[in-house]
């Protein structure tokens, strides 16, 4: 006999406690987390597996393509391998890796580069905000929620709401761990075969591989918009980002964003016949 309230077991989705989080994200649970749901263990090494898998998709193979980019950039300028591998498993943000591949090749200072690194972090902060109540599990642990925020980006971000809504609360950290590593890998896989295979990669091809990331990214906003406000955001966005280019520090993308979504958000509340 199952207590009211209580949090679903069977894998199938959330339960009713979780179920505001994964209504407000809007994002319809993958069919096949729901089938494996019904006999899935609740395991943490079980769903973190599972996060793995759920790294080899279309957006993670965009990473390894975009991370090739990145490693013949490596080479190009003399960067150490070890070095850049490790950028990516730690910094794990291309656009910061490229600020500081690029500022050390310059001979810029290291605080200097610290505090640019950390300013274009800034952008994934409303992303690990809105993707935080999926990733927490039914009883929120710190260092567990500092992992998993730690491997959010764009392409983690985008997957995680499409992907944690139809795994089970008490899943959901190992299973967005294990999504988070498996893209980390992909693209440390892609940052070392760039590096080697550099002789073989024109430079403008490597260039190009680069914008792959932000391309995908745009594909899937508009892929996974469903509701009028979510367009409505995408198009704030898009219109406020020429007026907030070359923004200080970096934070056009930031401010578009932010500014885009906080817009669509209370027209939606104001407007007539209109939900958020």
């Amino acid at each position: 006999m199952r207590r009211r309230g209580a949090v679903s077991l069977d894998g199938v989705g959330p339960g009713p406690q979780n179920a505001d989080a994964s209504s407000h994200m809007n994002v319809s649970p993958d069919p096949s987390l729901q089938a494996l749901g019904a006999c899935a263990p609740s395991r943490p090494a079980h769903w973190f597996a599972r996060g793995m898998v759920g790294a080899v998709s279309t957006p993670g193979l965009v990473l390894v393509a975009t991370f090739v980019g990145f490693g013949g950039l490596l080479h190009d300028l003399g960067f150490p391998i070890f070095a850049g591998l490790l950028s990516t498993l730690l910094v794990w943000a291309l656009p910061a890796q490229v600020i500081l591949v690029g500022g050390l090749a310059a001979g810029a200072s290291l605080p200097a580069l610290a505090v640019a690194v950390c300013l274009s972090g800034v952008r994934l902060l409303p992303m690990v905000v809105s993707l935080m109540p999926l990733m927490r599990g039914p009883r929120p642990r710190l260092l567990s929620e500092l992992v998993c925020a730690h491997f959010v980006a764009v392409t983690m971000w985008v997957e995680g709401l499409r992907l944690l809504p139809g795994v089970a609360p008490e899943g959901r950290p190992a299973y967005a761990t294990g999504l988070g590593f498996g893209l980390t890998v992909l693209s440390m896989t892609g940052t070392a075969i760039g590096f080697y295979l550099t002789g073989a990669l024109p430079g403008p091809l490597a260039v190009a591989l680069l914008l792959l990331t932000p391309i995908s990214f745009a594909i899937l906003l508009v892929r996974n918009a469903r509701r009028p406000v979510d367009w409505l955001a995408i198009v704030l966005g898009a219109a406020i980002s020429p007026l907030v280019a070359n923004s200080p520090g970096g934070l056009d993308l930031f401010w578009a964003g932010v500014g885009g979504g906080t817009l669509a958000f209370f027209l939606a509340r104001i407007l007539p016949g209109r939900q958020a």
